[in-house]
């Protein structure tokens, strides 16, 4: 995973697969419960439930399940109480492992966590242990068939992206703050260029280079910590060799 794009294009394809058997659902429902509870019900004063509805849309749930969610978040229907927690820890070789939850078990999901990463070689560490080494930034990838660096750096820079950057033979990612990723997802749109995927992520400040049997146990420990339903998103620093994910994927 040769930066943040590697990893966020696998988990885009394996989105498409679990979708395909529901299992995506889970998370996207708990998502959009937790952001209408939180700032409300309305998408256009709530940004994270905007961002929530379109993930969902472009995976496909339901709208009755959207609307069902948004009421159940807001009160308006019972539901199921889902809390936020973040388990931090650190795979083979040292990297660097953030993982994002909603649960309304919290014994059961730090076990689950906690037994992942026994499993594949890592370890369960404390709060802070390696938080500090990610930064919040809204990202977005374009594929370089749909136009040319210089016209996307001018555009997204101008709608307010920190930076524009070439990780990978396919796509361009632009690099923003939290807070200008729909400036700058609305200024692509006005100029007609299309985007693959975008998120608020964690980015990674430095990235620690992995290969042979280690490489091949951080790529399991992640792809089975994105698996367990109650985990949203995992983030890592580590840097993963292409034929490893070839070999793996």
């Amino acid at each position: 995973m040769s930066g943040h794009s590697k990893w966020a294009n696998i988990k885009h394809k394996k989105g498409a697969e679990d979708a395909k058997r529901g299992k995506i659902f889970t998370k996207l429902v708990k998502e959009i419960i937790v952001a209408a509870r939180m700032g409300g019900g309305d998408p256009n004063a709530n940004p994270r439930l905007r961002a929530a509805i379109q993930n969902a849309k472009s995976n496909n749930l339901p709208k009755d399940k959207v609307d069902r969610s948004i009421k159940k978040g807001t009160g308006e229907l019972e539901g199921v109480s889902y809390e936020e927690v973040k388990y931090e820890g650190y795979g083979p070789g040292g990297a660097a492992v953030l993982v994002e939850s909603l649960t309304d078990n919290k014994n059961r999901t730090v076990s689950d966590v906690r037994h992942v990463f026994s499993k594949h070689g890592g370890k369960l560490g404390e709060n802070g242990c390696v938080d500090w080494m990610f930064d919040k930034k809204g990202w977005i990838a374009v594929r370089k068939s749909d136009t040319d660096e210089e016209t996307l750096m001018t555009v997204a820079l101008d709608a307010g992206a920190e930076d524009l950057r070439e990780e990978d033979a396919e796509n361009f990612e632009i690099i923003t703050p939290p807070e200008a990723l729909e400036d700058v997802k609305a200024a692509l749109d006005e100029a007609g260029i299309a985007y693959e995927n975008d998120e608020i992520t964690m980015l990674p400040q430095t990235y620690i280079n992995l290969s042979g049997k280690e490489a091949e146990q951080m790529f399991k420990l992640m792809d089975a910590l994105d698996d367990n339903d109650d985990v949203q998103k995992v983030y890592t620093n580590a840097d993963i060799p292409e034929e490893v994910i070839a070999q793996m994927g």
